[in-house]
């Protein structure tokens, strides 16, 4: 009895912390989406969203955060499996960790200054006969630095999956004379599906509501809908409007996290 009052008393700041910080703000969005631009209680801000301009702007989003998280797999999922046969993996591991503590203006900024006209990627240009080209403000720039920031959440959860795997499985499709192609593709890559979806998430959808790259490195070239709800918010002040496309940007976050979440099937 004891024991389960224990339970409850520190159960209780996770309760709280919960309320204030998800389901409040959550609320309150939910709330605000009900009005439009003057104050008024109305349902045309979910009516403007079902809009041509708005559905296309939902599909643009989709579309880079999809580029953005197959790119993003493509490159970590060999890099996680070379990881985990060096000999020093926990530190090549945390070398590749370090750059995601760097806060996210000064790297965008960085990279502004690597792609510039006078940058050192067209200095490099220049070098190889190749001249001076528009790299920055450009969908490859956008893509590029995205990759860049949210490949390390991509690899971490693909190589603790490959570094947890029992190697004796591997032996024993060695032995039943399997090819390395075929281990791979009916036991190393079944076996860390649950990594590759924890990774496929946590980069999908922060890439669905990208907003600083899309001014910093895209030039507003790209348009998503997290710069939709910064400009509601901040430029155009339709707070009802900005809320409106969050609660869908909410939902589609759910969605996401019940399709590539890890179900447990039962035995």
């Amino acid at each position: 009895m004891k024991n389960k009052i224990s339970r409850n008393i520190y159960f209780i700041p996770y309760v709280l912390w919960i309320a204030l910080f998800v389901i409040a703000p959550i609320l309150l969005i939910l709330y605000y989406s009900f009005f439009d631009i003057e104050g008024n209680l109305s349902l045309i801000n979910y009516q403007k969203f079902f809009t041509p301009v708005y559905l296309k702007m939902t599909l643009s989003s989709f579309w880079y955060a999809f580029l953005i998280t197959g790119i993003s797999l493509i490159v970590a999922y060999p890099t996680a499996y070379l990881l985990t046969k060096t000999k020093h993996k926990q530190l090549w591991l945390l070398l590749i960790i370090v750059p995601s503590w760097i806060n996210l203006l000064l790297k965008a900024y960085a990279f502004i200054g690597i792609f510039g006209t006078y940058g050192v990627a067209n200095g490099f240009l220049e070098a190889i006969g190749i001249g001076k080209q528009q790299i920055l403000f450009t969908d490859f720039s956008f893509i590029f630095v995205s990759v860049y920031i949210f490949i390390p959440f991509m690899i971490l959860p693909i190589f603790n999956a490959l570094d947890e795997m029992n190697p004796t499985l591997l032996d024993a499709a060695n032995d039943l004379g399997a090819s390395r192609w075929m281990t791979f593709r009916r036991v190393i890559f079944p076996l860390t599906l649950d990594g590759v979806k924890t990774g496929c998430q946590v980069v999908f959808i922060p890439a669905l509501s990208l907003f600083m790259l899309t001014r910093l490195i895209a030039g507003n070239r790209v348009i998503t809908l997290g710069t939709a709800i910064e400009q509601h918010f901040l430029v155009t002040q339709d707070w009802g409007m900005g809320s409106t496309i969050a609660v869908f940007l909410i939902i589609i976050m759910f969605l996401i996290m019940f399709v590539t979440g890890n179900r447990k099937q039962g035995v």
